[in-house]
């Protein structure tokens, strides 16, 4: 009886710490990275921009780098994030889910580009 009981808190915890995470934005007392943080992260060798392999190799599908990089010079500079930071903060707003509590977090963009 024990078993199942202990069973059932713990399925009970992990569905009430899964919808605390699910909730929209980033727990209290935190921030989202600025875009500064996140392009110093990814850029790897520090010379100013992001190339694909700089992109690819922190986690971001190879696919969205040319919507990043505007100039298509095969490197993202800060600029060119910030550029698309706000586009997407504008693209959120128009379709009703409000301003995002900070820069995208790392992941791919939102569906619909």
């Amino acid at each position: 009886m024990r078993r199942i009981i202990l069973a059932a808190l713990a399925t009970c915890a992990t569905f009430t710490a899964g919808a605390a995470l699910a909730q929209a934005g980033p727990p209290p007392g935190m921030q989202m990275p600025s875009p500064e943080d996140i392009f110093k992260r990814w850029d790897a060798n520090s010379d100013g921009a992001v190339d694909l392999k700089e992109w690819t190799g922190a986690g971001r599908p190879e696919d969205r780098f040319a919507m990043i990089d505007a100039n298509k010079d095969g490197k993202i500079t800060l600029d060119e994030m910030k550029s698309a930071f706000e586009k997407m903060r504008q693209r959120r707003m128009q379709q009703g889910d409000g301003p995002p509590p900070g820069p995208p977090p790392e992941g791919p963009p939102p569906e619909g580009n």
